[in-house]
């Protein structure tokens, strides 16, 4: 798939459903599910990159990639 933090599931899918059916779905598992607790000594984003990624530490920082085609030529 993407990368670690993607899942994917199938749906059941009704035979009398009347909208075209999505066959797999996908959703992110955020970092912290991962970390059961905070190490100590954990490496820390500067505080200017830590604003803009919207956490300090580069073990909980998740990407969301836009899954979407770019737009234009």
């Amino acid at each position: 798939m993407y990368d670690n933090q993607w899942r994917e599931w199938k749906p059941y899918v009704s035979p009398l459903d009347p909208c075209p059916p999505i066959r797999i779905k996908r959703y992110v598992v955020p970092p912290n599910q991962f970390i059961p607790f905070q190490p100590m000594n954990l490496p820390q984003f500067p505080l200017d990159e830590a604003l803009r990624r919207g956490t300090l530490w580069p073990a909980l920082y998740s990407s969301y990639p836009s899954r979407r085609a770019p737009k234009g030529g």
